[in-house]
């Protein structure tokens, strides 16, 4: 891969001040409001002169973040791109050719396109590019229906458990991933990773829900209601099981400290149901889980699963985001614990889609159909 040039090319006396505002714009921000202190970490200049890519990290009130920076100069036309597209507007800066418009990279298929040759080492090239927009926590782009780049927006130094665990189970060979084509680095920072498109996938929460309008549209009468789920949840129950296996082949398996997980969520009950009715209930549940003398195996785990996480595409299951919860601290993220944290996501997931399809419903039919969410979730479990 081409190493670009950490030559400077913003002037960052213009830049700061429009930092602040910038980022409180963004869906991937993790603060409230604009940040207080923003301050530029590393600048690498992925192309230059016009139009030009510049590659930033920054660091907002202590946490740091990846901004891909467009530049055109002032005196042209704003881009069509731009337009309607206010969020994605950095301001006027001052840089070595110029004063310029500095915006998203990531809106301006030009520089996307730029940037894949940058990632992949000039192996890859394209001709369309479209965004992915319903993400939350980082930006992807699609290359042709083919190719997946992932940009991370929320840094951390030392290596991100997106690339570290999709390069580890590809090396082991578990092939329900998009296998890896290429890592973007620099320093400590993982920024990118590009992967073939899952093209005609459908995302397991858009599955679930298509079965559950299907059974409560019949009355709740499964001989009625296409598209039982049954199946697919068995055959993801599968996949699930060979995921912590090829996770316990590539990064090993410890002996699980039940003590340790509890208090662990005891800490984290504290925090977000300080209050809660059925705190004791809980807390019982974890009280039972510390006097147990063998919990089971502690292995790395995918740490956000649920059906929104996986994609069902023509030949089986495939696992997406391996990131784990971005709010989580990395440390945090890339510890082994068990693998039934996992298997509690997707089963919560189950319940999670049954009342969101059954809220769809009038009033009336909610009542009579909630003994229906609860079998459907059952069976699936």
């Amino acid at each position: 891969m081409t190493t670009p040039k950490p030559t400077p090319m913003l002037d960052r006396k213009s830049l700061q001040p429009v930092l602040p505002a910038y980022l409180a714009r963004q869906r991937w921000y993790a603060g409230e409001g604009e940040p207080a202190k923003v301050k530029i970490v590393d600048e690498i200049v992925v192309r230059a002169p016009f139009p030009g890519l510049v590659d930033l990290v920054v660091d907002a009130d202590g946490r740091l973040y990846q901004l891909l920076m467009g530049l055109r100069p002032v005196e042209e036309e704003v881009p069509e791109f731009l337009h309607g597209s206010d969020y994605a507007v950095v301001g006027h800066i001052g840089t070595a050719g110029g004063h310029a418009l500095a915006y998203d990279a990531l809106i301006d298929s030009e520089l996307c396109l730029v940037l894949l040759e940058e990632v992949s080492g000039g192996e890859e090239q394209a001709e369309w590019v479209r965004p992915v927009t319903a993400e939350q926590s980082n930006t992807s782009v699609v290359f042709e229906d083919r190719l997946i780049l992932k940009v991370l927006r929320r840094l951390a130094r030392g290596q991100n458990p997106e690339t570290e665990v999709t390069t580890a189970l590809d090396r082991v060979g578990f092939n329900h991933i998009a296998a890896p084509l290429a890592v973007w680095q620099r320093d400590d920072f993982d920024l990118a990773l590009l992967q073939p498109f899952l093209a005609g996938g459908t995302e397991g929460w858009a599955l679930a829900l298509a079965s559950l309008r299907d059974l409560y549209s019949s009355g709740g009468d499964p001989a009625a209601a296409g598209g039982d789920f049954a199946s697919e949840s068995e055959r993801l129950g599968e996949m699930t099981g060979r995921m912590h296996v090829a996770l316990a082949d590539a990064f090993g398996a410890g002996v699980g400290d039940a003590t340790a997980w509890a208090a662990s969520m005891s800490e984290h009950l504290d925090r977000v149901a300080p209050k809660s009715p059925w705190r004791a209930g809980v807390r019982a549940a974890f009280s039972a889980l510390a006097r147990l003398s063998d919990p089971g195996a502690a292995t790395r785990v995918h740490g956000d699963y649920h059906l929104g996480q996986v994609m069902r595409i023509e030949t089986g299951w495939f696992v997406l985001d391996f990131e784990g919860e971005p709010a989580r601290p990395l440390e945090e993220r890339r510890q082994k614990t068990s693998p039934l944290k996992d298997v509690a996501g997707m089963l919560r997931s189950f319940h999670y889609a049954s009342q969101v399809a059954l809220f769809e419903r009038d009033q009336g039919e909610r009542e009579a159909l909630a003994p229906v969410a609860m079998a459907w979730e059952e069976r699936n479990r």
